[in-house]
């Protein structure tokens, strides 16, 4: 499968290094100099202009990873010139301005996947694992911490100019937290948090506190936070006989670990397993796998557009009505 890449800095390197089985024939970046990088080594064409990918006739799939003011923008034009996307999360600076992919998604045969990958790191693989086996009972739970400390200029990039990015860290990393929380517990129905900004000059938020509650009554706790100033990953999800802790995320969030709590019928103390993965993260290179096979296979993508959306939604009623609980 030949593949185009837009969007060709941090993200869209890592992408292109995690192509397995398919061929990168296409770059475009607004700076020619990183497209023609990302390009050169595997002689692809490189481009000034997104729509030249697009409109490619030798590009099968298109993998947007731009700033998120043209995510919905370019995956729509893709999608209408019958192309499969993967788009970077959150896939649009808004709910409604997703809609009209997802419209066009129907219309059309195109696969479209957004990239979550924190679900495929190896330890929320192993996570997913144990949660499918039952091991842990029925799940109460989630508590999950998400942050970085910014660095010199932070609020003079594009993550803090509200009309690029769609709003600050809630949108930003806050939204992997809220997907990893909806993949073990479903969907929330109660919806309730604030994003504050603490630190940063900007105006857009460097902090985001939630509280969801799915119709089960199970709880997300998460925290996202652009001023925890040591890099942090934190989740544990706790089910009625166990609980699983995933932190670190490799490289300077530290490294990824699983540890298992299983709990004792005496209760006291817990049999306690760990799993640490001090590799490199594959995460992009499954990710992508599972979608090439979707593909091939002409399924649903199991990551979609509707998994975007529903975060989307969560991240619209906290920066629309902050410190107020929503019931749906």
């Amino acid at each position: 499968m030949n593949v185009g890449i837009i969007g060709c800095g941090l993200i869209g390197g890592k992408r292109a290094g995690a192509l397995r089985g398919a061929r990168l024939v296409a770059c475009a970046d607004r700076d020619t100099q990183r497209a023609e990088r990302l390009a050169s080594p595997v002689k692809a064409r490189s481009s000034s202009d997104w729509r030249s990918v697009v409109d490619a006739s030798d590009v099968d799939l298109v993998i947007v990873a731009t700033t998120h003011d043209v995510l919905a923008e370019i995956t729509l034009a893709a999608v209408r010139k019958g192309k499969h996307v993967l788009v970077e999360k959150p896939a649009a600076r808004t709910a409604a301005e997703l809609r009209p992919v997802i419209e066009e998604v129907r219309r059309t045969n195109a696969r479209v996947r957004v990239g979550f990958n924190h679900r495929y790191h190896r330890g929320f693989r192993k996570a997913r694992e144990i949660v499918d086996s039952g091991a842990l009972g029925e799940l109460m739970f989630v508590r999950a911490r998400y942050g970085h400390g910014g660095r010199v200029g932070y609020e003079k990039e594009w993550r803090a100019d509200r009309a690029i990015s769609g709003g600050g860290e809630l949108i930003d990393q806050g939204v992997h937290l809220i997907d990893l929380s909806r993949w073990f517990l479903g969907d929330f129905t109660r919806i309730e948090g604030t994003a504050s900004t603490f630190f940063w000059d900007m105006p857009v938020d460097d902090n985001a506190f939630l509280m969801l509650e799915t119709a089960k009554g199970q709880i997300a706790w998460l925290h996202a936070s652009a001023t925890e100033w040591k890099n942090t990953f934190s989740m544990e999800i706790y089910g009625k006989v166990g609980k699983l802790a995933v932190e670190g995320l490799g490289g300077s969030y530290g490294v990824e670990r699983l540890t298992w709590y299983r709990m004792a019928p005496e209760m006291g103390p817990p049999e306690t397993t760990a799993w640490e993965y001090p590799m490199g993260d594959d995460s992009w290179a499954v990710e992508l796998s599972e979608f090439l096979d979707e593909i091939q296979e002409n399924r649903e993508p199991s990551r979609g557009l509707d998994d975007a959306l529903a975060a989307l939604e969560i991240v619209r009623r906290i920066y629309e009505n902050p410190s107020h609980a929503h019931q749906s």
